[in-house]
């Protein structure tokens, strides 16, 4: 086990699913790095871009997540299946309008996760460490998103 009980594979993968994240805002804050990585990887891969790209991606993946603890829910809580969805439903209706609305859009997508992350956790769906993991993890995607939406 990690930090809070956490068990060591879900703290370091969580932890690397920063990295596109992290590796957004350092392309942003750095613009040698940045143009190098635009040459070498292509625009999508760089600064804000490929934080709101991964940004659907893992919000829809988290949909899933809570899906699958919807499923722990006594039979006929439908309303943990509803809520389960809404982080998918957000990606993909709120992300258009170019990278400072999409951004802000995500952030807000990512605030509202978090709050369902509660949710469940609070309603014992969740693995008791579920907080501890799923906080700090927010708040560095939270950081590096800010960082995209105040340069672009």
């Amino acid at each position: 086990m990690g930090a809070a009980g956490i068990p060591r594979a879900a703290l370091w993968l969580g932890l690397a699913g920063l990295l596109p994240f992290i590796w957004g805002a350092g392309t942003t804050l750095m613009p040698e790095l940045g143009d190098a990585a635009r040459e070498a990887l292509g625009q999508r891969m760089v600064g804000p871009y490929v934080q709101l790209f991964y940004g659907m991606v893992i919000l829809s993946f988290m949909s899933g997540v809570l899906w699958g603890f919807a499923t722990r829910a006594e039979a006929g809580e439908i309303k943990w299946y509803g809520l389960s969805v809404i982080p998918a439903l957000w990606a993909f209706f709120m992300t258009g309008g170019g990278p400072y609305g999409a951004g802000l859009a995500l952030i807000a997508g990512f605030a509202g996760l978090l709050g369902l992350d509660w949710l469940y956790w609070r309603a014992g769906l969740t693995p008791e460490w579920w907080m501890a993991l799923r906080v700090p993890l927010t708040a560095v995607v939270i950081a590096c998103l800010m960082l995209g939406v105040m340069v672009a």
